[in-house]
């Protein structure tokens, strides 16, 4: 099983996120108190929104954990060399 497919996390990676978080958010809110309520609604909150953030990058077929960003900078450098040979 792979965690990242296609640039983007895996269809059950990102339900695994979805559920996780707003478990942690809830078991919090119902069953701690104080700052440690707090902190567990944010933690499952960060999770959610994660989880949010890649299915929401899949539906538009954006790839925000893809590496196309080195074939980028590849192509620049070999446009800088070029222009340094002129």
């Amino acid at each position: 099983m792979r965690i990242i497919s296609g640039g983007n996390f895996a269809p059950w990676f990102r339900i695994v996120l979805w559920a996780t978080g707003i478990v942690i958010a809830a078991g919090s809110y119902f069953l701690l108190s104080g700052l440690a309520m707090f902190t567990g609604a944010l933690v499952g909150m960060l999770v959610l929104a994660t989880g949010t953030y890649a299915e929401r990058a899949n539906m538009l077929h954006l790839k925000p954990f893809d590496n196309s960003y080195k074939k980028a900078r590849k192509s620049y450098e070999e446009k800088d060399e070029e222009q340094d040979k002129s």
